[in-house]
């Protein structure tokens, strides 16, 4: 079998005695533990013979990388100055978050930096860091859950559609909507995302793609949710005329896959990229290696299948409604995107944070009970371009365990008239920042041209 082989045959094959008998050894492990000794130094025998022909591939690309050109891999130091930054609404972010944030913008990759007014502490970069780097992804600067996005739609349905209607449309976000692990609907749907050669050609997907296929139209947990309610529409350029309409609003991201991905890259990079430890979490893959085009293309396809989930969400709700769509807003955080910032290519990390470019159109969220605002991007190149992507949490999923209590909560939403089903006291209004007062923040980010107002919440059980 070939868990069997040993460095020594590699070796007595020609391979050079340097990281790359390991790397072929680990993969060996992952991806070949069914086939014969032979078979695999037969082909082993063939990459040594032919390295160029092997770049990019699934399996063997790292490889043929470091026999042509051998990667060195050294500790890397912190810059003793940050990089250039701004943060908005600090006098609202506490300690912690922001020395976070001053430990990315040391990094030796680090270009320009940028804080929005809902962040909060997180693994890698903060929830709200804006990072551009040169030539680098850092797969925690990215987050777990890739392209997690906000996606709205606008019906052809005045708000005083809920009137009378509010029990059945209780029923088809319990009948309709998916949540957390296990939940997936009976009847499922194909996207041609899950058609991408990427499944076939790279091991971790193929081996992702059952889950992907049984994943695809469902909801994570925690502050995951689709809800339906009133959208307000203030401007007269917003695409649909001023006016109250029923909409219906999802945040959700690339579920099992983009966690998956999110792990062995990030995997990847620590081995890759070795840092100071209080800064781990923030290593980097090169995209001029391997391991750094093979995540990025993993990357874009999470946030492909991303929305994809949400296309299906709301494609089924429409269905059951049977109304019409006017218009679509969506925007996705947990990304990284290649950019011009001042004048330089770079790689720019979203955690928690989106894109707010001259007129791009986007939905920031509050909370159950509070207002989201739909808006529209300023263009500002202080911020990279960014917004927040909602409120942000002011207290932490086991702070809300021991300071609110179910029934406070329940309250609190019975006195906004908004119905909840399934949610856990973490998520709590009470657990969120004043969306106000983030908004006050950033008025020079974006500009308001409606609202979104919850009035029924599904959520994980």
């Amino acid at each position: 079998m070939g868990s069997k082989l040993k460095g020594k045959d590699l070796l007595k094959i020609g391979f050079p005695g340097d990281n790359s008998v390991n790397i072929a050894l680990g993969l060996i492990s992952r991806y070949k533990k069914k086939e014969s000794k032979e078979r695999i130094l037969a082909e082993l025998a063939e990459l040594l013979h032919f390295p160029d022909q092997y770049i990019g591939d699934g399996i063997w690309g790292k490889v043929a990388e470091g026999l042509i050109a051998p990667v060195e891999v050294k500790f890397n130091e912190l810059k003793v100055e940050r990089s250039p930054f701004l943060i908005y609404g600090e006098n609202e972010i506490d300690e912690q978050t922001k020395h976070q944030f001053y430990q990315s913008l040391k990094l030796p990759v680090s270009v320009q930096g940028a804080l929005m007014p809902d962040a909060h502490y997180g693994y890698g970069l903060p929830i709200g860091g804006v990072l551009a780097t040169k030539n680098a992804v850092i797969p925690y600067g990215v987050g777990v859950d890739i392209g997690c996005r906000m996606s709205m739609t606008i019906f052809d349905a005045p708000a005083s559609f809920f009137n009378g209607r509010t029990h059945q449309l209780e029923n088809l976000l319990s009948e309709h909507t998916k949540f957390g692990m296990y939940e997936t609907h009976k009847v499922k749907h194909d996207h041609e995302v899950l058609e991408s050669n990427l499944f076939r050609e790279i091991p971790l997907l193929k081996k992702l793609h059952g889950k992907a296929y049984q994943q695809l139209g469902t909801s994570g947990g925690g502050n995951h949710f689709v809800e339906f309610g009133t959208v307000t529409i203030t401007a007269t350029d917003a695409g649909v005329p001023p006016g109250e309409y029923l909409g219906l609003l999802s945040h959700s991201g690339s579920r099992g896959l983009g966690a998956a991905i999110a792990k062995q890259y990030t995997q990847s990079a620590i081995k890759q990229c070795p840092l100071p430890r209080q800064v781990q979490h923030l290593a980097w893959l090169d995209l001029n290696t391997h391991d750094g085009q093979e995540y990025w293309k993993v990357m874009n396809l999470a946030g492909e299948y991303a929305k994809a989930c949400h296309d299906d969400i709301h494609a089924r709700l429409t269905k059951k409604l049977g109304l019409r769509m006017l218009m679509t807003i969506e925007n996705h955080h947990n990304f990284a995107w290649e950019e011009t910032v001042n004048g330089e290519a770079c790689i720019v990390h979203r955690k928690g944070a989106t894109p707010a470019g001259l007129g791009q159109m986007g939905i920031i969220p509050g909370s159950m009970t509070a207002p989201g605002f739909i808006v529209r991007g300023l263009g500002n190149e202080a911020s990279i371009n960014s917004a927040s992507h909602g409120a942000g949490r002011l207290y932490s999923r086991s702070q809300c365990k021991g300071r609110f209590t179910k029934s406070e909560m329940m309250k609190t939403l019975a006195d906004s008239d908004v119905s909840l089903i399934g949610g856990a006291v973490d998520e709590c209004p009470m657990a969120y920042k004043n969306i106000h007062h983030v908004m006050g923040n950033q008025q020079e980010l974006v500009e308001t041209i409606g609202t979104f107002s919850p009035k029924i919440v599904r959520m994980d059980k």
